[in-house]
């Protein structure tokens, strides 16, 4: 009689048991928290900067700052001769077995007191005097100043000037030839002066500099940024080539790609440092910013589980929909179930990047507390090692469209790009190298290290 009714109490189990359905699981959700609102990533490079002033260039310059008057000498006294230079034309410069050659037209007045000074039995006579002058100097740079040393190699004439003495024509060519040769040193520290003053490059190195740290909306959809803060300038020494001076500077300075806020704009001018060297290098290191939102990766791994089962023996269930966000540095996933077990359950793990496939995966992968202490007491089957595989197996994303996208976004800055008059950028990336990965608020970022080489071309000082 007791088998019977224990045969009976089993029966009506296994009869309530197959009647009572899938069970129902309702898990605590876990907050969002602690995610910034924005992350970046700052890389350390050296910037080839090829700096090419043209003799024009510093002829434009040079003519700016030359004034008018040239030479005065007020005095009569001391040399019976008074004078005043005038540039009576623009200077003009060129390239001379690696000299600078320059040509002054010029004008020259002249006062000349003759006779003797004994009972005032003397005179004056005023004349002016056309003539060009060439000179030849040494180019070196010095301090960020282009300098020069230059001396007088001639004095040519337009008409050979003369003055009347007793009813006779005088040439008086030999009275003033001793008198410009005396001054000779003095007009060419002139043009030394005038051509170190205009080509002083540090200022407008720094106002080059300047321009280049601002920042770059690379993405307006991500808010994504770009930022060259400028740490050190090296150049090498200059050499005149035929119609340009040119020098190579080199720019140590770091790269950061911002993500969510707008960097600061501006640069600690007086914290640039400015170094001679005999060579710089030229290897560059930008960070790209492969952006995804939370939403573009959940529905990509909502397809991932699409005609998905997981089984345990008789006992199955499947993933509908998948929603991730961030949580303490960590990745929450959420899974829609349905079958053998319907609710949500939530994992959490740690981002992480597959080199090979370029992939988003999570390692470290576990159902959250809450979930797990569920599913401890309703559905334990979950909780054996290889279906929580399985699972994690399906959880992942690629992420070559966003690092595609990224690398497109910044080449247009690499690409004979113009920040300012004059300024031009080129540059290539030719490696990428999985550097981070970023929770924000908005975004999952994987920031990749590209490398190659960046030019920055710079003609003129306008």
């Amino acid at each position: 009689m007791k088998l019977h009714c224990l045969l009976l109490t089993l029966f009506i189990s296994l009869i309530t048991a197959s009647c009572s359905g899938p069970q129902k699981i309702i898990a605590e959700k876990p907050v969002r928290s602690n995610n910034p609102d924005f992350a970046y990533k700052t890389t350390s490079s050296m910037v080839s900067m090829p700096l090419e002033i043209t003799l024009t260039e510093i002829e434009k310059q040079l003519n700016k700052t030359l004034a008018e008057l040239v030479y005065e000498d007020p005095n009569l006294q001391d040399d019976n001769i008074q004078m005043k230079i005038w540039k009576t034309a623009p200077i003009r410069l060129q390239e001379n077995q690696g000299r600078i050659k320059s040509v002054l037209p010029l004008k020259i007045w002249v006062k000349y007191k003759y006779g003797t000074d004994f009972l005032g039995l003397n005179d004056t006579k005023e004349f002016d005097l056309n003539g060009v002058i060439t000179l030849s100097s040494q180019v070196q740079l010095s301090n960020w100043k282009l300098t020069t040393q230059s001396i007088i190699e001639d004095i040519t004439w337009q008409e050979s000037p003369t003055m009347t003495v007793a009813g006779k024509k005088v040439p008086i060519t030999y009275l003033i030839s001793p008198a410009l040769s005396l001054f000779k040193k003095k007009i060419a520290l002139k043009i030394d002066e005038a051509i170190t003053k205009s080509c002083d490059f540090k200022p407008y190195v720094l106002n080059v500099l300047e321009t280049l740290s601002n920042p770059i909306l690379t993405s307006e959809t991500y808010q994504a940024w770009f930022k060259l803060q400028p740490n050190e300038v090296l150049v090498t020494d200059a050499v005149l080539d035929k119609t340009k001076i040119t020098m190579n500077l080199g720019l140590k300075c770091a790269m950061t790609t911002w993500v969510g806020q707008q960097p600061k704009k501006g640069i600690d001018r007086e914290s640039i440092g400015f170094k001679s060297a005999r060579t710089v290098g030229d290897k560059t290191v930008v960070s790209i910013a492969a952006i995804t939102t939370y939403d573009n990766a959940s529905k990509v791994m909502t397809s991932n589980f699409k005609g998905q089962e997981f089984k345990s023996g008789t006992r199955a269930i499947k993933v509908q929909n998948v929603e991730l966000w961030g949580k303490d540095g960590r990745m929450i996933i959420a899974l829609d179930l349905t079958g053998s077990l319907n609710g949500t359950i939530y994992l959490s793990g740690i981002p992480k990047y597959d080199a090979v496939s370029k992939e988003i995966y999570f390692e470290d992968m576990d159902y959250v507390l809450n979930t797990k202490g569920i599913l401890t007491k309703t559905a334990n089957w979950l909780l054996q090692g290889y279906i929580l595989r399985k699972i994690q197996a399906q959880c992942r994303y690629s992420i070559q469209p966003n690092m595609e996208e990224g690398k497109k976004n910044l080449l247009p800055y690499l690409n004979n790009f113009s920040p300012m008059k004059g300024v031009f950028v080129n540059g290539s990336i030719l490696e990428l190298d999985f550097d981070k990965i970023e929770l924000t608020d908005d975004f999952i970022i994987a920031f990749i290290n590209g490398s190659g080489k960046m030019n920055v071309r710079v003609d003129g000082m306008d």
